[in-house]
């Protein structure tokens, strides 16, 4: 199973808000490049994809070691 499937498959287990897993999945899988293109493509805030993020910190820990993104420490 690939990185991004694994992604995704912990996205649906742990993060219970649709809106918030479609964020997390652009954020996550896609790497847009900038907050500011997220919250275009999901038509929101950008201070709504930054509290999207933070309320959903949790999940990295769930997710697959291998993901560049997470630069765990």
């Amino acid at each position: 199973m690939d990185s991004k499937t694994q992604i995704i498959n912990v996205l649906d287990e742990y993060c219970h808000r649709r809106g918030d897993r479609e964020i997390m999945r652009i954020y996550l899988t896609d790497h847009p490049g900038s907050l500011e293109r997220i919250a275009e493509e999901c038509q929101v805030d950008v201070s709504t994809v930054k509290r999207v993020i933070n309320r959903n910190s949790y999940i990295y820990k769930y997710l697959p070691e291998s993901d560049p993104k997470l630069n765990r420490k």
